[in-house]
């Protein structure tokens, strides 16, 4: 594309004031004006045709390969000239979608050597599919009167995954709280059912232990030393319907949920047992497999970032049988999700109750602060009171559900949202030394 400069503009109206003088002084000389309009117009395709056209330039990219939630990186294009007389300056925009910031909006840098490298900042804003859709690159023509414009088609993707450092830290500092370096590094000897060793039984011991046959082979009192087990199977379950994608403290509940689900699944991964990732809103979207090792991580860490937001009602039914069909083993499921009152879970709990059969199920659910505040909320005007009547309403239809899950033998993690991570944990490492996964 080829347009006419500011400059350009300028000199062709400059045009009128000159043919109004001529004609009034000199009629004879009333073809100036015309002249005037011909000087520029030729002008202007002797600009168009020095200074590089679009077939000698081009561009490459040079793109990070992921951002996590909060950070930034770099994109860099580079604009080559094979021309003798190529710009001295070039200016480059990016276009992006809504996830995506790029900083500045327009970018000129100089031309040398035959070329210029333009930097744009990228910040993730929320998590999922950034894309970088296109990139204009203009410049002007050595006398300045034209734009030469030109567009290439990136089409490039970038995910943005959750901030992973925050998740890595937080489960460090947990971990030396929960006996896993150090001293206590060895409590998760004797605390588990998984055949360890045999010793020398002492005082103090319990007497179940005793190995009886070993005792009486050994002419020793011998018993048995147990330790956690590894490998058991984890699978994180993610609520993806409407109410999972209403904010909840600035961000969505699913991205909250993510986070601490990420958490749960670095620890578990760190301690030796296999974790997978399974969504699911009006249909499953999601499911991983289980995967085991510091190597796990990163691949459940892309997958989070695959999932999305979504406006449809969560299918209980379809979304835990599936999961359900899927598992054949004996695991631990961390569902994570959000109901609205007691009639609307009804579903919710007649799905879990059907795991429980064989499966032991977390339930993770972020604490209301919202409808607590407006619950307590001191009255000033008579619609305050109207408020605080249903916002106490809610909060007791959902302490009803989630006093009726407790009697089903339901782990519930109802916790605020800032400490909900690590409620999660040290509900999982409790689950561990109580050997009941």
């Amino acid at each position: 594309m080829i347009y006419p400069t500011r400059r350009a503009i300028l000199l062709a109206f400059l045009g009128a004031p000159l043919a109004l003088v001529a004609g009034l002084a000199a009629p004879d000389f009333w073809f100036i004006g015309v002249a005037w309009l011909l000087f520029v117009a030729v002008s202007l395709c002797a600009d168009a045709m020095l200074g590089g056209l679009w077939s000698e330039m081009t561009v490459q990219q040079m793109l990070p390969a992921g951002l996590a939630v909060g950070t930034s990186d770099d994109a860099r294009f580079r604009a080559t000239f094979a021309t003798r007389l190529p710009p001295t300056r070039a200016e480059f925009a990016l276009d992006t979608n809504g996830i995506l910031r790029s900083h500045p909006v327009r970018r000129s840098v100089a031309i040398t050597g035959g070329g210029g490298e333009a930097r744009f900042r990228l910040s993730a804003l929320r998590r999922g599919a950034g894309r970088l859709h296109r990139v204009w690159v203009r410049w002007q023509g050595p006398l300045g009167l034209v734009w030469k414009q030109t567009v290439k088609a990136l089409d490039a993707g970038i995910p943005i995954t959750p901030n992973v450092r925050a998740v890595k830290e937080e489960a460090l500092r947990l971990f030396q709280r929960n006996a896993l370096f150090g001293f206590n590094a060895q409590r998760d000897i004797g605390d588990g059912a998984e055949f360890h060793a045999l010793r020398d039984f002492r005082a103090g011991m319990d007497r179940r232990t005793i190995d009886w046959k070993q005792t009486a082979r050994h002419a020793a009192l011998l018993a048995k030393e147990f330790h956690t087990e590894r490998n058991q199977q984890i699978i994180l379950a993610l609520d993806t319907g409407r109410l999972m994608c209403e904010p909840l403290a600035g961000q969505p509940r699913i991205d909250r949920a993510l986070h601490a689900a990420l958490l749960l699944a670095f620890a578990a991964l760190k301690l030796g047992d296999r974790v997978g990732l399974y969504a699911f809103d009006a249909r499953p979207r999601l499911s991983s497999g289980a995967v085991s090792g510091a190597r796990g991580f990163p691949l459940l860490q892309s997958l989070g970032a695959r999932i999305d937001y979504s406006t449809e009602e969560t299918n209980y039914t379809l979304g835990l049988t599936q999961l359900s069909g899927e598992l054949q083993r004996r695991s631990l499921i961390a569902v994570f999700t959000e109901f609205s009152d007691s009639t609307s879970a009804e579903l919710m709990i007649e799905n879990i109750e059907r795991l429980l059969r064989r499966h032991m199920v977390l339930f993770v659910v972020f604490r209301d602060e919202e409808l607590e505040a407006m619950a307590d909320k001191e009255p000033s005007v008579p619609s305050d009171v109207s408020r605080a009547v249903i916002a106490d309403t809610l909060l007791r239809e959902r302490e009803t559900v989630i006093s009726r899950l407790r009697r089903m033998g339901v782990e519930v993690v109802d916790a605020p949202v800032e400490r909900a991570g690590a409620s999660l944990l040290n509900a999982y490492l409790d689950l561990k030394r109580r050997n009941v996964l």
